[in-house]
């Protein structure tokens, strides 16, 4: 098969994925075999190809929003032929206390697709089978590749912030996750305030129906209940935290984040004002995200790269030089 591998890290700048005829994955135990159909791209795997996480194979395909037929290792309840999602967290160990506590994305040995093991920058994709998400047929492979690591995190940040129907919720940094939180929110009733750098962004928030849209620079005109931050800046945490009531909860869906700057605790903390971070994502998050999806019809905007394009398709991520998703199409 032909696949996008990663040898080292290096800036995107210097090109670091070649793509190359590879061996197709052998079947092993506990997995099914899926022909590629589309693959999300997640500035995780900017974090992953620039280094920002450490190398943890020395050769490796990335991609971890995958969208695929199972082509062998199927079951009765996984036949051949179904059409399935593949997520971030590609299996756990099962036996720690997270994992015995319901904490599953806390797990002390995790796998992360597109990490750990190979992901889906591939014609093909070894998953495990119990961390496969049939998907429903309202949403086809183009829309739903984002959803599978963009939208199931940024719904976990939804739970993690603890949103209620109604509430005032502000999204800080609007890409392709934040943009499909906002559908989310909308069929809770809840209003919505973004602040996001770039003309752009700040223009497909106010097509997707925000009540207020600034610059990241901008402080909403209201208290906030809730706020997640999109951006792995530390200055947009503070600009969140400084926009929450008393009580409130800011939830940082970042997996890297550069820093956290001094702050005023008694104007900004204080008040039992919540700051919390977002770790990965639970199975139950993932098959309830997706039916939400499946009912509301999202549709993320997205941009597609044939798999000689993955460099290129990184590039746009990182340089925010498209609104909303970049799918590889091998």
């Amino acid at each position: 098969m032909h696949a996008a591998l990663l040898d080292a890290p290096a800036k995107i700048s210097q090109q670091p994925l070649r793509i190359a005829e590879v061996p197709a994955p052998s079947l092993s135990p506990g997995h099914v075999l899926l022909r590629v159909r589309a693959c999300g791209v997640c500035r995780t795997d900017l974090h992953i190809v620039e280094g920002e996480l450490p190398p943890r194979r020395q050769s490796l395909i990335p991609g971890h929003q995958i969208v695929g037929d199972i082509i062998d290792g199927g079951r009765p309840d996984l036949p051949l032929g179904m059409r399935v999602g593949v997520s971030w967290m590609g299996g756990v160990d099962g036996t720690c206390w997270y994992c015995r506590s319901g904490l599953e994305n806390l797990c002390d040995s995790p796998s992360f697709t597109g990490y750990t093991v190979n992901g889906g920058y591939a014609e093909c994709a070894l998953a495990r089978a119990d961390f496969i998400y049939p998907l429903p047929a309202s949403l086809d492979d183009l829309h739903a590749a984002p959803l599978l690591c963009a939208g199931i995190i940024g719904f976990r940040s939804l739970r993690v912030a603890q949103v209620a129907l109604g509430e005032r919720v502000g999204l800080f940094g609007f890409g392709a996750s934040a943009h499909l939180v906002i559908a989310v929110l909308q069929s809770w009733n809840c209003k919505v305030y973004v602040s996001t750098r770039g003309e752009s962004h700040q223009r497909l928030a106010s097509s997707l129906g925000a009540d207020w849209v600034g610059s990241e620079h901008d402080q909403p005109p209201v208290e906030l209940d809730r706020a997640i931050t999109f951006a792995p800046s530390g200055e947009v945490v503070i600009a969140a935290l400084s926009s929450l009531r008393k009580g409130g909860v800011v939830a940082i869906n970042a997996i890297h984040l550069d820093r956290i700057p001094q702050f005023d605790y008694d104007r900004l903390l204080w008040g039992e004002r919540q700051l919390r971070s977002v770790a990965n994502m639970t199975r139950a998050d993932a098959r309830d995200f997706l039916d939400i999806a499946g009912k509301i019809g999202l549709k993320p905007k997205v941009t597609v790269f044939s798999l000689a394009q993955a460099n290129e398709a990184l590039a746009a991520v990182k340089n925010d030089a498209i609104d909303g998703a970049a799918v590889i199409v091998p």
